[in-house]
């Protein structure tokens, strides 16, 4: 197993680990919370290096970013495990258990694979579907080959990290999504087994990084969509991220062990139309309607982007700017 980084010995003979604000404590023989890093012989070890669950090609706009090379397709892979055990978790299968696999897979075969029969090489290697950042020296060490390999890096992430080994690794990261659950501290606490504060801590230093950030928030009726959270986050967003951040503000469905009701299309369009009195892009993700996928300029309101699924089209750009009103477009293309 490969060494983990971020720990620390304890005095009873057990570790400190250092990677994320639970600091988990770990006895030998076992692992953190997160389920991956695990004590053997003294020494801590990323138990999950190189052990995929998934690695497939998607379009950018399926992390989602929208604003982050609209209409390319990158290379994403995720492996097992979180760091947070949210009740409603849309992806439990790989998040909430850890699976096991016989073959490892070393970074210098990720960045062939999203490079192997391409006329396009991906643009980028996108570390998904489970919480990336629990691999923290897998995706490392990925992202330093990839950049070597002029690949880009996008992590999509819950954002719960110390900012020590976030300062290791944003520089590295060229474009994140990161899950906002709530601006309710108890929410967090109750329904997702974590805090709240780092994760805000965390977008604000990847933005001061000068990373390309978007903002998801799953949308679950009773739970998290009073609307004075959508007011207290939209501007929480335009005054520590910028106004041209974009936020997707997605539908919960049942899933693991929260049985409430989907989401409706109108609860997200109410909040899309609070938020977008802060917030210059606002996205609704996970529904049929066509509402709330194109880009429109801020100034003008001209389509910039339309998007059909994830069928995308440029139909309002002169270059990098607006064809309407000339305005620089608030994106990565």
């Amino acid at each position: 197993m490969h060494p983990a980084k971020y720990w620390e010995s304890a005095p009873d003979g057990r570790a400190q680990c250092r990677l994320c604000p639970h600091a988990c404590l770990i006895t030998e023989g076992h692992a953190g919370r997160c389920g991956v890093r695990v004590l053997r012989g003294g020494i801590l070890l990323a138990s999950g290096y190189g052990m995929l669950s998934g690695a497939q090609a998607d379009p950018v706009e399926k992390k989602p970013l929208y604003h982050f090379y609209p209409g390319a397709e990158v290379f994403s892979i995720g492996g097992w495990g979180c760091n947070l055990s949210c009740l409603f978790c849309q992806n439990w299968g790989i998040s909430q258990q850890i699976g096991r696999s016989n073959r490892i897979v070393m970074p210098a075969d990720v960045v062939a694979s999203a490079l192997r029969g391409r006329v396009d090489p991906a643009p980028a290697i996108a570390y998904t579907y489970n919480e990336p950042l629990i691999n923290f020296e897998f995706v490392h060490d990925c992202a330093r080959a990839a950049r070597a390999a002029g690949v880009q890096n996008i992590l999509v992430t819950n954002g719960l990290i110390n900012p020590a080994p976030a300062a290791d690794l944003l520089p590295m990261i060229n474009a994140l999504n990161i899950d906002i659950k709530s601006m309710d501290p108890r929410f967090y606490r109750e329904y997702c087994g974590g805090p709240l504060a780092p994760v805000l801590a965390f977008a604000r230093q990847a933005r001061a990084a000068g990373c390309h950030l978007e903002i998801t928030n799953l949308v679950i009726p009773g739970l998290n969509d009073a609307e004075t959270l959508f007011q207290e986050m939209a501007g929480w967003i335009r005054d520590n991220l910028g106004a041209a951040t974009p936020l997707h503000l997605s539908a919960y469905h049942p899933a693991y062990r929260v049985d409430l009701p989907p989401t409706p299309p109108e609860t997200l369009e109410h909040a899309a139309a609070v938020c977008r009195r802060a917030l210059h892009y606002v996205y609704l993700g996970n529904v049929a309607s066509p509402a709330g996928q194109d880009t429109r300029c801020p100034q003008c309101g001209l389509v910039q982007i339309e998007r059909r699924g994830y069928r995308v089209r440029r139909c309002g750009l002169k270059g990098a700017v607006c064809a309407g009103c000339g305005r620089p477009a608030d994106m990565v293309l």
